[in-house]
Parts: C-alpha cells; sequence; structure tokens
C-alpha cells in the first residue's frame, strides 16, 4: 500500500493499462471517492476504497479480484460503472512507496 503523489498522471486509457502492467498500482480520484488500483502478487486485480480501512489499517476491497487487466478495467464497481466508463471524469495518480 503506497500512499497517494500529489501531481496528477497524464494518461490516455490505453496509458492506464501499460502503466498498471509496469508499476501495478495508481490511485484513482472520481468525484470525491478515491480508489487504490492494485494487483496482488502480481496476478490478480482490485479496487480499494481508501476512506474505508478495515481492522489492519488498509484500505477495504470495494472490487472482486479479477485475474486479467483488460477485465478489470471494464468491471463494474463504480456505481455500476468501470473504470474505462469513468475514465475521462477520473483523475490519476501515482503510488509513492
Amino acid at each position: 500500500m503506497g500512499r497517494k503523489a500529489e501531481e496528477a498522471l497524464e494518461l490516455t486509457f490505453d496509458d492506464l493499462y501499460t502503466y498498471l502492467r509496469a508499476n501495478h498500482s495508481v490511485f484513482m480520484q472520481v468525484g470525491e471517492a478515491t480508489y487504490y488500483i492494485t494487483d496482488v502478487n502480481d496476478h490478480d486485480w482490485r479496487a480499494q476504497d481508501v476512506n474505508q480501512l478495515n481492522e489492519k489499517g488498509h484500505f477495504t476491497d470495494c472490487s472482486e479480484l479479477v485475474y486479467i487487466l483488460n477485465d478489470f478495467l471494464a468491471l463494474p464497481f463504480i456505481d455500476g460503472k468501470s473504470i474505462k466508463d469513468v475514465f475521462d471524469e477520473a483523475t490519476f495518480y501515482a503510488s509513492v512507496k
């Protein structure tokens, strides 16, 4: 789990796929909601709600685990919408270790 960088990334939707493959995580802000998009042990992908912490102090999962990144980017977990659906209204930030 990283922390959100201050400066926004400039990405196209296609860039996001490449960025996630290389960096394994990103923060995504949509309106007031912020999500941590990350892989799990270099295999499955998930989204976590950064405003909700679990008993261990980690972000809580708000999506299913999905093995294929393209399938994950099309998964509707944001009020019935996917990352692909909300991409144009989202802002992305690097995850800083």
